[in-house]
């Protein structure tokens, strides 16, 4: 910041004897605020006596001198680094008392520099939820702005959005649009403001009506019925959808008019969900081939709507004498094993092998499954990212796992991972506090648990030796304990 300079007088005059009104020249400009602010501090006004308005309210109390000058020339202003920040985006709020809210802290802020760690300050806590409100109005606006073609004169293509933001981000915004949208001409429509681009360069423009901007063009057919193939009800949450997509918004996309009859529609199929699962309950097979093709066409939970496969267990199909009787039963199919139809072919079924060999454990004579039948997981971009199944999701295959142990009859089950251990235990267990010892299933048999080989292959250093250590060691009572069984 520089030191005060007669340039500001013209802008701060006096509201009473010895106090000032500073008419602010935009109405989220951060640099003017900080050049006047600055001067204030220097010339030791304190807050009662200083009035921020926003630009063209006028100065109701007439016109007056600058502050005298500071009491030592040169005299640094105090701010750290998070105020600044978090004024650049609470100075785009609404909010009309934001200017003289900045202005208190800033003046607050050099006898306590700390000052913004006490988050029991009722300003500091007022700066944080203005900003808060500034950046989920920028990224509403990211997202729901839609564009719609219109041809301006000579024939070319113009695409024109219109937005109301509760706030004045359109400045704040503009760059991620240009970046965005940088090879077509674009223009955005607010009651704040406008911006125009023409593929080289960025003007703004004076505020708009929602009739200046086109009610829509042909290729909004097409989105909708994007929209609709890939909405997803089985991952559909309205609570969570209304917070995230107001209705407010709804008017100016497209697509919003088709989620009433989509959330209809997906209610209706949860049903039928619930209808097919009491069917399931009572026609659990009674063989493995049975039991895989009945998961093949389960859809008793989300993950099975998604676009996937069911992948069964396989293995040792029963303990006999001269087998070790062990069932391992890992959380669910990732990306490979979905694509393989097989358990345990990825990085994470290779590291197993790997460990079980060490051990002494000969994998052609376990019966190697998952808690899980279906691969759950979200798309992005042309990836499937692994998603962890809900504690319901799990309680609903153990339908499938239960059937598993009943015929297999492992005289030990190692669990790999939380989501396995809650699959045979029904409840959710600490790892940490359950490995490395014996737990008594219902009907009898030894439950063994650790950890997923997956979270040892995103470990790196000193934890991953630690948690490599810890593995081996459960693997290895697991392994003992097996010789006893059989001896």
């Amino acid at each position: 910041m520089n030191a005060r300079s007669s340039m500001v007088s013209a802008n701060i005059g006096t509201i009473r004897p010895g106090g000032f009104v500073v008419t602010m020249a935009e109405p989220a400009d951060f640099e003017f605020w900080r050049d006047r602010a600055r001067a204030l501090v220097q010339g030791d006004v304190p807050p009662e006596r200083v009035a921020f308005v926003e630009p063209g309210s006028g100065n109701l109390f007439g016109g007056g001198d600058f502050p005298p000058d500071p009491q030592s020339e040169g005299e640094i202003v105090r701010a750290s680094r998070q105020f600044v920040e978090l004024a650049k985006s609470a100075i785009c709020h609404s909010d009309a008392g934001r200017f003289d809210l900045l202005y208190r802290l800033l003046w607050r802020m050099q006898a306590n520099a700390r000052l913004l760690e006490d988050r029991a300050d009722p300003e500091v806590r007022k700066l944080d939820e203005l900003a808060k409100a500034v950046r989920r109005d920028i990224h509403k606006m990211r997202a729901f702005v839609r564009f719609r073609e219109v041809e301006e004169a000579g024939g070319e293509p113009r695409y024109v959005a219109w937005f109301e933001p509760e706030h004045h981000i359109l400045r704040a915004n503009a760059g991620f649009f240009v970046r965005r949208f940088a090879s077509m001409k674009w223009s955005i429509l607010t009651p704040r403001g406008s911006l125009h681009w023409d593929g080289e360069a960025l003007a703004e423009g004076p505020p708009a009506q929602r009739s200046d901007a086109p009610a829509g063009d042909p290729a909004e057919e097409l989105w909708r019925k994007y929209y609709a193939s890939i909405f997803n009800p089985a991952r559909l949450k309205v609570g969570a959808m209304l917070k995230e997509m107001p209705r407010r918004y709804w008017k100016n996309m497209p697509e919003a008019a088709l989620i009433p009859e989509l959330v209809a529609g997906a209610q209706a199929r949860e049903a039928a969900m619930v209808e097919t699962g009491k069917a399931h309950d009572e026609e659990r097979p009674h063989s493995l081939s049975g039991i895989e093709k009945a998961i093949h066409v389960c859809r008793r939970c989300p993950i099975g709507f998604l676009e996937n496969q069911a992948v069964m267990g396989e293995g040792l199909k029963s303990a006999q004498k001269d087998s070790i009787g062990l069932m391992v039963v890992g959380e669910q199919p990732g990306d490979q094993e979905d694509l393989a139809g097989k358990p345990f072919v990825g990085p994470a079924g290779q590291l197993l092998d790997r460990y079980l060999v060490e051990a002494g454990i000969d994998r052609r004579q376990v019966y190697v499954t998952n808690a899980v039948k279906h691969f759950k997981f979200v798309w992005r971009g042309k990836r499937r990212l692994h998603q962890s199944p809900t504690a319901k999701e799990i309680d609903i295959c153990r339908f499938w796992l239960e059937g598993e142990l009943a015929i297999v009859k492992p005289k030990v089950v190692l669990a790999l991972g939380a989501s396995a251990a809650r699959g045979m235990l029904g409840k959710t267990v600490s790892i940490s506090k359950a490995r490395g010892q014996a737990h008594a299933l219902p009907d009898g048999r030894e439950l063994w648990i650790t950890a997923h080989p997956s979270y040892l292959l995103r470990l790196q250093d000193e934890p991953k030796r630690e948690q490599e250590r810890l593995f081996r060691a459960d693997l290895a009572a697991v392994a003992e304990r097996l010789a006893e069984l059989a001896g």
